[in-house]
Parts: structure tokens; C-alpha cells; sequence
């Protein structure tokens, strides 16, 4: 079975994928506070993944970053279209 699991492997999940890259964004963020800002890059993917399960206007996705203190919170809400 090892043979065709290296053969074959899984592909990640799209969901855990979408995970990993948002924590190196957030760990980058913290690091390099001076550094560019991801959110517009966050922005065009988050776009990209939900376009390819449903129809999303660009305008109905918002992110925003809060910082107070030591705390970061990143929001993110989309509006979905009815069904």
C-alpha cells in the first residue's frame, strides 16, 4: 500500500490549504508590522475560492484587521447571494 500512496498521494484539502496560508499571513504580519500589506492579496483569493462555488460580487466580501494592543482580530464577512 505505501507504493500507491506514493504514487497516488492525497491532495490537502482546500480548507486546511486556505488555513495554512492565512496563518503565514498572520505570523508574517506580526513579525514585520512595516512590511506590505496582505490584506488586498487576502482580498483577490478570498474572491477567487468562493467564485468557484458560488456567484459573489467583489464588493460583497469585506476584511478588515483591528488592532488594539496586542490583540489582532480579522474580520472577514461575506455576503452571499440568495439561493
Amino acid at each position: 500500500m505505501a507504493l500507491l500512496s506514493f504514487l497516488f498521494p492525497s491532495k490537502p484539502k482546500t480548507a486546511n490549504a486556505a488555513k495554512e496560508r492565512l496563518q503565514i499571513i498572520i505570523a508574517r504580519e506580526r513579525n514585520g508590522r512595516s512590511g506590505p500589506d496582505f490584506l488586498p492579496a487576502l482580498h483577490k483569493e478570498l474572491i477567487e475560492v468562493i467564485s468557484k462555488y458560488t456567484k459573489v460580487n467583489a464588493d460583497d466580501i469585506k476584511i478588515s484587521l483591528d488592532r488594539q494592543g496586542n490583540l489582532e482580530v480579522l474580520d472577514v464577512n461575506v455576503v452571499l447571494p440568495d439561493a
